[in-house]
């Protein structure tokens, strides 16, 4: 039963992962079977009118690995390089990363094969609308609920909910979709959920490895929103960002960057490039700088066999999804790098994503003091939960320890279901 190794498509690379966690466990063959490939997956086509009077088509997909826990739940993601294996992916993934914080959750994704920077917000919007129809059937508050990814954000998921709503006779259902603006029953607490996550498991590491945050230094591929939020976390917590990147390139500054200041000036410029005294480097000098934290918060595939044995991160927290391949993984323990694995450290988006939907359900609201003080608790337990099996097993890794983690409540929801 075991996949065919390829280390750039992310699908294979989950079937790896679920695979050696299967094996570890030692469960049946039927659990790794019945989870290696997504439950259903849909792939539509989005004809847009363009501002030039031209009709454009779009190819759309939406994965939902499995309901064997519950509706399924993930992002959409507007991006070029969007394929239906990454979509598959990161499904699976999702379906991990719930079990892992104890949600009520399978995994789904979704995805918009699109350049959103070369659409006008009028295109954008008819783009949003037209995938929102197109999958109006496959979703619902209690099946499927999208939230924002990748070059998506609240306004795009408003206009997702309001024409899932028109496509079901003009009801009113918030929770089909989180990360939605507050004023249409989005969450406090949303916006920063997925970075203080994050930063939640870097200090609970930290604790573990006796790394004096006050005295730590960090390094953040993709400051967007999950880098930047990170950066801004980190930086009150006493860590020296000393290194930050953008899609546009990377800078460096081993006396700590302002990250207020870095904040403001992205946002007026739109890049981090040409910022203060800092000195700009490339992605790949990035990755291999010296540091106690290394966060990859952009894209998949970015730690490989190429680049592993070069990493200088004491830890690495992976912010984003599938940063590191699976013979990457294997350098890094080799050398003694812990890495929290991504259905751990960026878990903290769909633990409030699930808040936002149960506010929705019962139509009652929490202060922003509530959100937190609950994504604390979960987060340092699902942690803790990690870490104590990496502990037993003192063979394992984190990553490995997390999908132990998630693999125990899957495989016994699927036995009382009577799937294996």
């Amino acid at each position: 039963m075991n996949p065919t190794r390829e280390q750039d498509n992310p699908f294979l690379i989950v079937q790896e992962q679920l695979y050696d966690a299967v094996t570890r466990m030692g469960l049946p063959e039927s659990v790794y079977e019945t989870l290696k490939h997504p439950q259903r997956v849909l792939s539509v086509s989005i004809p847009v009118h363009m501002d030039d009077g031209s009709v454009k088509t779009f190819l759309g997909y939406r994965s939902q690995h499995t309901d064997v826990l519950g509706p399924t739940k993930g992002g959409i993601r507007f991006h070029p390089d969007v394929t239906i294996d990454e979509v598959k992916a990161l499904s699976m993934w999702m379906t991990f990363k719930c079990g892992v914080v104890s949600l009520p959750y399978g995994g789904g994704k979704g995805g918009v094969v699109c350049d959103p920077k070369r659409l006008s917000p009028g295109e954008l919007e008819r783009l949003s609308r037209g995938y929102a129809k197109a999958i109006a059937g496959f979703i619902g508050p209690d099946r499927d609920i999208p939230a924002p990814d990748v070059y998506t954000n609240a306004q795009i998921m408003a206009w997702m909910m309001d024409e899932y709503n028109n496509a079901h006779g003009g009801v009113n259902q918030p929770g089909v979709i989180t990360g939605k603006p507050l004023v249409l029953g989005g969450s406090l607490g949303r916006d920063t959920a997925t970075a203080q996550g994050c930063v939640f498991t870097m200090r609970e590491t930290a604790v573990q490895m006796d790394i004096s945050l006050d005295k730590a230094t960090a390094v953040i591929q993709g400051f967007g929103n999950a880098g930047s939020h990170v950066a801004r976390l980190l930086a009150e917590l006493g860590v020296s960002i000393v290194a930050v990147s953008d899609s546009r390139g990377a800078i460096h500054d081993s006396n700590g960057l302002d990250v207020d200041g870095l904040l403001e000036y992205k946002a007026d410029t739109g890049s981090v490039l040409g910022f203060g005294e800092a000195e700009e480097i490339t992605q790949g000098d990035l990755l291999t700088l010296p540091c106690d934290f290394l966060v990859p918060a952009a894209l998949e595939n970015q730690i490989t066999e190429d680049n592993a044995a070069a990493v200088k991160a004491r830890v690495i927290a992976e912010a984003a999804n599938g940063p590191t391949t699976p013979k990457a993984d294997k350098i890094l323990a080799e050398r003694g790098i812990v890495v929290i694995p991504d259905i751990l450290a960026n878990a903290g988006g769909v633990v409030v994503s699930y808040y936002e939907w149960v506010q929705n359900l019962s139509r009652f609201y929490w202060s922003a003091e509530e959100v937190h003080a609950k994504l604390e608790a979960q987060m340092v337990e699902a942690f803790q939960k990690t870490w104590a099996i990496r502990e037993r097993h003192g063979d394992v890794n984190l990553r490995t320890a997390a999908y132990m983690v998630s693999l125990e409540r899957i495989t016994e929801a699927l036995r009382l279901r009577g799937r294996i």
